[in-house]
């Protein structure tokens, strides 16, 4: 596996959504900006898993091939929902201690949302500014 650029970019954001939470909510702690700079790595690596499961889920739950499959994609999205953030929490425990807290499962959650949603905004901007094969740019 490889890091491109876009990777670096996600991990940027993250710091700044984790950054503005440890701001506005009292319960959501980083001792230092490196913890900080950690954590966004880390949501980075489990958000990244998390999407790819999904993905593979709905593709299950998509698919034209037997109820069973589909049936076994339904079951997994289920349980990676909830499941996601639990992971994140006890992994930020694990790896941080005390010196990293996330909330609880509902901040957690709103916190995984918001990243999402930064993440793929500032995959939106990035598609529409980047310059096509031909206008203009220079090989």
């Amino acid at each position: 596996m490889r890091i491109r650029p876009i990777d670096l970019v996600d991990v940027l954001v993250y710091l700044v959504v984790l950054g503005a939470f440890s701001q506005l909510f009292p319960a959501v702690i980083s001792e230092t900006f490196l913890l900080a700079l950690l954590t966004a790595i880390l949501l980075k690596i489990v958000l990244e898993i998390v999407v790819w499961v999904k993905a593979k889920a709905l593709a299950r739950i998509r698919s034209e091939g037997a109820v069973a499959s589909r049936v076994i994609g339904v079951v997994v999205l289920v349980l990676v929902l909830p499941g996601s953030k639990f992971l994140v929490l006890e992994l930020v425990d694990l790896v941080f201690g005390d010196a990293v807290q996330l909330g609880g499962f509902f901040l957690v959650t709103l916190l995984i949302v918001v990243l999402m949603l930064s993440r793929g905004g500032v995959r939106r901007l990035f598609a529409r500014t980047e310059p096509r094969q031909g206008d203009g740019e220079i090989s």
